[in-house]
């Protein structure tokens, strides 16, 4: 095999996609499942009556351009092809009509697409506006953001197989009487967490934006007009809450259905949970990326795009996805059947700016653009020539009558009616790596990387490495320093030229990221997965700019996120204000030189009691000590936790380290509960019918089992409904660093959880909330 994979890549191929036995053993080499995978795809050449020969020739092929690097498929394809589930897609969208019939079959076909590994996108603009008659009952509608909070329950409820977490899109019209409601929806970060939601916001809405006039409300139900507001208002209250956390993002829904190639089977409403596919209802779209990394070759000592090659790899690259729709095991037979119609495909590109940093090309440059427009217009020729090839061979999609391709201006046969996209490619890019994300830009040069004992090593962008290496400035210091600033911006050691060219996510100004989301997607049949970076001190202006800019450049939507912007809440400590007395202890405690509190001395002997509690990253096992010296008071508290690694683990000994600070400084149980009660993360469970919302609500819910229940005394906690609503700790506690854009902790491995490529995701493990 030609491939090879780094430490990281070998991880998360035996964490998510390597077969497995009973009992969760890997029982699968990376090779066979490149050659799982290749077998499977390559036998769709049966139907056609292909020889054995021809399908092994083709397997092979397939073999070759996945172990080489250079194609990836999406994720449930590396998974379950060749398996028994065999669901290939990644992407769904799904009808929601006005009717509580329509509204719960969806949700059922959800939690279906979800458990095979597939993410879902849905319009809830047909649903009537909340306060609405309902005929058959005599009572009120309770409108389109309720079901989606329906809908977000039951997504928490289902785990995708064990290896891919259920994501959603909730799509509203702007036009419709709720889109102040749904644009403030996730204002707390509290509700509706496995959905990313947007605005679809339609040509006849920016008209009246530019001319500064009022814009009608329809109702869907009665098709009327409920009141006229001004678009200013709605667009500024999306820039407002755009600006705070990154939600909603912007769909332009016209544009959409301009370029929707089969406007007979109706107009596209939704896309899939990050943008990029935009899909009629019940269609599901097969995505793959070319690794543009692996495509350089030196001529006369230069580096420079290998075109031949990239054209090879874009014809397999199609080939390889329009078998995968004949193969493929849909979760649905009205799935199936839509699919099947128009045969879409999304091919896309990864290791963009790992390309440009081998050409030595600054990414916020014109040369960037322009480069970008001509790589993406070469794939999409090129993917256009072998999708007409596989039609006088196979036959055009079925639904090509009336569609784009067969007006007699435009007289095109192909075998698939969409085939670009640009999709996230957070996992698949750190099997093919070194490889950065899609299109994005790099997210740091040099990091630290937790590893055992609590040590911080230092991770170096291997291109990087060897610039500075082969340059003379490489040095351990230098790289540290590198590390706490995340950027070479400050750092006048380094040629200027190396500075150019190695540039972080926050050194490119919001123009440039958007300009080069619009030159991708000049030549992408369906959209751009793009996270349009901001630093934090950015204003709601520059929000605004980039807004209008993306719809004036015309993109098809867009994602923005401000660094840190979702962990501006303040840290609430009222529980500690409010304790004014301490519990009586045997012996006083003893006080410092300037009269403080000091822990009692830990005695060579304790004692104490072991709980497991499942939480959603793996069984966590908390230890509780008392000092049965006298009277038994808790003394320290030890967790312990199989599978976590890095930040996860560091997270739980702080905890035990805090709490067992406070157990011996004689602060109350009960006011400690309340501290960590309620703090969620990405990954909620429940133990023994109880929602246990992360490791400190678990640790919380075992003191008060032991410390305070044991005791047959009651605690004064809020109730769920409350710290849901005002426990703003709750998303204040994230890992920061220097580099900016962590959002969370990976329930998976503990990394840094970043948004990047319209998501959120793990670097370290590859983990992907979408």
């Amino acid at each position: 095999m030609a491939l090879k994979l780094s430490e990281n890549a070998l991880k998360v191929l035996q964490r998510r996609y390597l077969k497995k036995d009973a009992s969760g053993k890997v029982i699968e080499t990376p090779d066979e499942m490149f050659k799982r995978v290749a077998n499977a795809i390559a036998e769709a050449e049966k139907f056609y009556g292909k020889t054995r020969k021809d399908i092994t020739d083709l397997a092979e092929s397939f073999y070759q351009v996945m172990t080489e690097a250079e194609f990836l498929p999406n994720s449930p394809c590396l998974m379950n092809a060749g398996r028994d589930l065999g669901q290939l897609s990644a992407c769904f969208t799904l009808p929601i009509n006005d009717s509580m019939e329509s509204i719960f079959d969806t949700l059922k076909a959800t939690a279906m697409i979800h458990k095979s590994g597939g993410g879902t996108g849905f319009s809830f603009s047909r649903l009537r506006p909340k306060n609405s008659f309902v005929k058959t009952t005599g009572g009120v509608a309770s409108g389109p953001v309720s079901f989606m909070r329906v809908y977000d329950a039951a997504t928490e409820a289902v785990k995708q197989g064990g290896t891919r977490r259920g994501a959603n899109m909730g799509i509203l019209r702007v036009d419709h009487p709720d889109i102040f409601e749904f644009i403030t929806c996730k204002e707390d970060s509290k509700s509706i967490n496995n959905f990313n939601i947007s605005v679809a916001i339609t040509d006849e809405f920016m008209r009246a934006l530019e001319k500064g006039s009022s814009f009608d409300l329809r109702d869907p139900h009665v098709k009327s007009a409920t009141k006229s507001v001004d678009a200013k208002e709605i667009f500024e209250l999306i820039v407002k809450q755009a600006h705070k956390n990154g939600e909603p993002g912007i769909i332009f829904i016209d544009k959409l259905n301009k370029d929707n190639p089969t406007p007979k089977l109706g107009d596209i409403e939704s896309t899939n949970p990050c943008g990029e596919q935009p899909l009629l209802p019940y269609e599901s779209c097969d995505l793959g990326s070319i690794n543009l990394a692996q495509l350089c070759k030196t001529n006369e000592g230069k580096v420079e795009l290998d075109w031949e090659k990239l054209k090879t790899v874009t014809r397999l690259a199609v080939h390889f996805l329009d078998n995968l729709i004949d193969v493929n095991k849909f979760p649905l037979a009205e799935i199936e059947k839509a699919t099947k119609a128009t045969r879409k495909i999304g091919l896309g590109v990864m290791g963009w700016s790992t390309l440009l940093i081998q050409l030595g090309i600054p990414y916020n440059s014109e040369e960037a653009v322009a480069l970008a427009e001509k790589v993406m217009s070469f794939i999409l020729q090129e993917a256009t020539k072998k999708s007409q090839e596989l039609a006088r061979e196979k036959g055009v999609f079925p639904a090509f009558e009336g569609s784009v391709y067969d007006r007699k201006d435009k007289p095109l046969r192909v075998r698939n009616a969409t085939l670009t996209t640009i999709a996230p490619t957070g996992t698949i890019s750190i099997i093919a790596g070194p490889c950065s994300s899609g299109i994005e830009p790099l997210f740091a040069i040099v990091y630290h990387r937790n590893v055992m004992d609590n040590d911080k090593l230092v991770e170096v962008d291997p291109l990087f490495e060897e610039v500075a290496r082969k340059r003379g400035f490489y040095s351990r210091q230098l790289m540290e320093k590198i590390a706490e600033k995340g950027s070479l911006h400050d750092f006048r050691e380094i040629p200027e030229d190396v500075r150019r060219v190695f540039v972080t996510a926050h050194d490119i100004s919001p123009e440039w990221h958007v300009r080069m989301q619009a030159a991708f997607q000049k030549y992408v049949h369906n959209a751009v997965s793009k996270t349009i970076n901001m630093p934090h001190e950015a204003t709601s202006d520059d929000v605004r700019n980039a807004y209008l800019l993306s719809y004036e450049l015309n993109c098809k939507g867009i994602t923005i996120y401000r660094d840190r912007s979702r962990e501006e809440q303040v840290l609430n400590i009222a529980g500690l204000q409010k304790s004014s007395t301490q519990p009586a202890t045997r012996n006083p405690q003893p006080e410092n030189e300037i009269g403080k509190i000091c822990p009692l001395p830990r005695p060579e002997v304790i004692s104490g009691t072991t709980t497991k509690v499942a939480t959603g990253c793996g069984n966590l096992y908390v230890t509780i000590n008392n000092d049965n010296d006298g009277e038994a008071k808790p003394f320290e508290l030890f967790t312990q936790m199989g599978k976590a690694g890095g930040c996860a683990a560091s997270q739980l000994e702080a905890i035990g380290r805090l709490v067992s600070l406070a157990f011996r400084s004689g602060v109350e149980v009960k006011v400690i509960i309340e501290q960590l009660r309620n703090i969620r993360c990405p990954s909620p469970s429940w133990e023994k019918g109880k929602r246990i919302f992360s490791c400190a609500d678990a640790i919380a819910r075992v003191i008060e089992k032991r410390l305070i229940n044991g005791q047959n005394q009651a605690v004064n906690i809020e109730s769920e409904a409350m710290a849901m609503k005002h426990s703003s700790q709750d998303e204040a506690v994230k890992p920061v660093d220097n580099h900016g854009e962590i959002v969370g902790v990976c329930p998976d491995c503990g990394g840094a959880l970043r948004h990047e490529e319209g998501c959120v995701k793990c670097h370290a493990c590859g983990f992907s909330k979408c």
